[in-house]
């Protein structure tokens, strides 16, 4: 069977959110997860979403997602596609899912003129890291991840 690859829309928001309940299971990150499928419906699916989610299907049925927003690179003076998931069921896996997700967001970059598709990866996850590399991505080992949340984020604005 091929795959197919549509844009998400409202009502997929309960979808969209089991896609990411399952993410945060693989990844060993439950503990993190503060959203809920009201936050993903008015973010995904408000007046002016920041962001936007492909939705991967076999058969029309719903096998895997890649959720991405627009970033900027001040160097390039272009914006980018920034991947922040992308998930596959285990048991479509090696289907050619999680390449169709990629090649629909590197295609989506060459028609809006988007110089870059950047994403984040665990280290430990040897598996997506060799997919990736697959690809012909290039790891950013020279650079390292901030982050301020929390009380350090209130303390840094003052609050």
């Amino acid at each position: 069977m091929s795959v197919s690859i549509r844009h998400a829309v409202k009502g997929d928001e309960g979808l969209v959110f089991d896609f990411i309940i399952a993410l945060a299971k693989y990844e060993k990150l439950e503990h993190e997860i503060a959203a809920n499928k009201e936050d993903i419906a008015r973010d995904l699916f408000g007046p002016s979403p920041r962001v936007f989610c492909e939705i991967a299907e076999i058969g029309g049925q719903p096998v895997g997602f890649a959720l991405w927003y627009y970033t900027f690179s001040t160097f390039r003076g272009k914006h980018g596609i920034w991947l922040e998931d992308l998930f596959v069921d285990p048991d479509a896996r090696g289907s050619g899912i999680g390449k169709a997700l990629m090649s629909h967001l590197a295609e989506k970059c060459h028609c809006e003129g988007l110089p870059r598709l950047e994403w984040w990866v665990l280290k430990w996850n040897t598996p997506s890291i060799d997919f990736y590399k697959s690809l012909g991505a290039i790891m950013q080992d020279e650079w390292s991840v901030c982050r301020v949340d929390g009380d350090a984020l209130k303390r840094l604005g003052g609050k």
